[in-house]
């Protein structure tokens, strides 16, 4: 959804630019400065220099200690003593934990009772109290507010805050100073924190410069509550449905967070389930880097064709895309890799009925090793459902090169005269 944008437009409704550069002497302390990568595969992608920013490889395995340690830091002596809570699903959680135990703060973080074992292994690490409350992340931010309420800990929250974006927006600084001529950022999307603070710092530092940098925010379709919310002109909750890229599952926006979104914004575009999963992979096996999927909206952007390139000059200038974190669950890697094949048309699962006879098997491996079709896994049954007693189903995980080896595939069983069905992952 595109937002009419003045880039000369100061002050923004959120943090000034004299407030986001105090906030960077003060995150400096603990976040480190994270690497630029150039990607070549993405530059041919898009036809202009795509260089990633690696958030993933930032201490906590995210941005989030930024703005977690900048709120922290402004806490007076009275509220450090009362302790900190916060409430997370991961990398909200371990910014804060880890932020806390830097400033001598105790802190207690609620995360969702199906929390993935390494996020709540880490947070524990860093020092916190973690409580397991709630079966989805709504019912664990109450959960967090009424202890708040209950023992006067001071609540930390993830987004909708003016410290917390403006150490958030440290990071928009760092690009400028990385990349000065940069054209083009693109940003994850959850409540809005980080988008909020990098567009905070980059508008306000490119309208002193009499320029335009274009900022572009990324959800996930299945939890994308900017669009409506922009169209409504006021935050609006939206019913979320599941998504891979559970760190920017956010069903309303932050109310200070939608202002600076509405106000410094150029478009909010959103992708799907297969797109980032495809950047997944993208990102392993061109990259070598790994990210979660909330980190990896902005490359799934790129290649589903939602970033155009940038226009002024001769030469398009860089386009940076923000990798905000690398926190994945071994278990939904695994998940995740195997459903960006698929969706790369690169593995496909075929169920095949066969006669219950000698040779069937051997005749099946003999086509697809004609094609030079790699077999990964064989399942070969009499027990299926709707199976008549003269037959057996196989079921075939097969590799292939793209879209056409794949139809290659499927054509030379039907050829043989079998009636392959695929399988979804």
């Amino acid at each position: 959804m595109d937002t009419a944008t003045d880039p000369t437009r100061t002050p923004f409704a959120g943090p000034g630019l004299d407030e986001i550069e105090a906030a960077r002497a003060i995150v400096a302390r603990v976040a480190q400065p994270t690497p630029l990568e150039t990607s070549r595969y993405l530059t041919d992608v898009l036809g202009a220099p795509v260089i990633l920013k690696c958030e993933n490889l930032q201490r906590t395995g995210s941005y989030k200690i930024r703005g977690a340690y900048h709120r922290l830091s402004k806490l007076t002596a009275e509220e450090r003593a009362r302790g900190v809570v916060a409430a997370s699903a991961g990398n909200h959680a371990q910014g804060v934990a880890f932020a806390a135990r830097e400033l001598g703060i105790h802190a207690t973080i609620f995360m969702p009772v199906g929390v993935a074992i390494p996020k709540f292994q880490a947070t524990r690490a860093y020092g916190a109290d973690v409580v397991l409350s709630g079966s989805i992340v709504d019912e664990t931010l109450r959960a967090a507010a009424d202890f708040a309420a209950e023992t006067g800990a001071v609540l930390i929250p993830p987004f909708d805050h003016r410290d917390v974006i403006a150490g958030q927006g440290t990071l928009g600084l760092e690009i400028l100073d990385e990349v000065p001529g940069v054209e083009t950022i693109v940003v994850p999307i959850g409540g809005g924190g980080l988008i909020s603070g990098v567009a905070s710092a980059v508008k306000q530092r490119a309208a002193q410069e009499g320029r335009t940098i274009r900022v572009i925010g990324v959800q996930a379709a299945n939890a994308a509550a900017y669009p409506a919310s922009l169209a409504a002109g006021e935050p609006t909750e939206i019913g979320l449905v599941a998504t891979i890229a559970d760190g920017i599952a956010v069903s309303k926006p932050g109310a200070l967070n939608f202002e600076i979104i509405r106000d410094a914004v150029d478009a909010v575009v959103t992708v799907t389930e297969d797109d980032i999963a495809r950047a997944l992979l993208v990102l392993l096996e061109r990259a070598k880097l790994v990210v979660e999927p909330a980190g990896a909206v902005g490359v799934a952007a790129i290649l589903a064709g939602l970033i155009p390139a940038p226009e002024n000059g001769a030469e398009p200038g860089p386009v940076v895309a923000i990798l905000s974190g690398g926190n994945i669950d071994p278990l939904l890697m695994q998940r995740v890799i195997a459903h960006g094949l698929a969706a790369s048309d690169r593995y496909l699962r075929l169920s095949i009925m066969l006669p219950d006879r000698p040779g069937q098997l051997a005749r099946i491996a003999e086509i697809l090793a004609g094609v030079n079709a790699n077999v990964v896994e064989v399942l070969h049954t009499r027990h299926g459902n709707g199976l008549q007693l003269s037959q057996v189903e196989l079921v075939v995980s097969v590799e292939t090169r793209g879209t056409e080896h794949r139809q290659q595939v499927i054509q030379v069983l039907r050829s043989a005269g079998y009636d392959p069905v695929l399988e979804e992952e």
